[in-house]
């Protein structure tokens, strides 16, 4: 599509990076007024959540890539900081217990604060997928589909260009933005702090999974070969382990609600 926004002389402006960036900014800006209004966050715990956040994302997106392919990342290990590219589930992964440990260290409501990073991540990710779709990264397999699109762009990294391919960045960014729009009807709903959170974590893991099925991008790699990739097994675990806490955690509200 349109990998590169602009140009200014020396200066290149990616579509992809504005997104993200774009993402960040939004996702800032509603982590800081719900997280003030909510439970009194304030703006230099904002600031610094925001600042090991993004390490937290660049690192767990970078490690992931040895998942991609293991002998290419770990005999040529430079790759991982020059190429381009992230693991989403990297990112996220290691954001969990980079926000649970300085939730804990600022003496905040960490379930809570989990609801409103929910509504942040889909910000953040919903237009980063965008960016995905303009770069020609994440792209689908070929189709005969009436939504399939054609990349044109040498620059883009779809393959092959000149092919009606599922445009699987924006079938995910849909879905992210729809699961927002959910989030946000369920907030003033919630039964218990980190309800949201968690049906975050299993409807995206969810949904991730079935997606997967439409990309056409081999290099994410697979356990299976072809049947089961690397971000549909952790999609499983992901949801699995989401149940369990939801479960435990809607029980013991439940258990508080009948005592009072």
């Amino acid at each position: 599509m349109h990998p590169i926004l602009f140009e200014v002389g020396s200066l290149t402006v990616y579509t992809y990076g504005f997104c993200i960036a774009l993402g960040a900014l939004l996702g800032f800006g509603y982590m800081y007024w719900q997280g003030k209004k909510q439970f009194g966050l304030t703006f230099d715990q904002s600031n610094t959540l925001f600042i090991i956040l993004v390490l937290a994302g660049v690192v767990g997106g970078k490690l992931f890539m040895i998942f991609e392919d293991p002998a290419l990342y770990l005999y040529n290990p430079k790759k991982l900081i020059s190429g381009n590219g992230f693991v989403f589930y990297g990112s996220l992964l290691l954001c969990i217990p980079t926000m649970l440990w300085y939730f804990k260290k600022i003496k905040i409501s960490t379930l809570g604060m989990l609801d409103i990073m929910a509504a942040v991540t889909c910000i953040v990710h919903g237009l980063g997928r965008i960016g995905c779709f303009m770069a020609g990264c994440c792209y689908g397999l070929p189709t005969d589909s009436f939504l399939g699109v054609i990349f044109t762009n040498p620059v883009c990294q779809a393959e092959p260009l000149n092919t009606m391919l599922h445009p699987t960045q924006l079938y995910e960014a849909t879905f992210i933005f729809c699961l927002l729009s959910v989030l946000l009807f369920l907030r003033s709903k919630k039964k218990f702090d980190g309800q949201l959170f968690l049906i975050y974590l299993i409807a995206y893991a969810a949904g991730r999974g079935v997606l997967e099925i439409f990309r056409g991008d081999i290099q994410r790699g697979f356990l299976i070969d072809n049947i089961l990739s690397n971000s549909q097994f952790i999609s499983i675990l992901v949801i699995a382990m989401a149940l369990y806490f939801y479960i435990r955690l809607n029980r013991k509200s439940k258990l508080l609600n009948q005592k009072k």
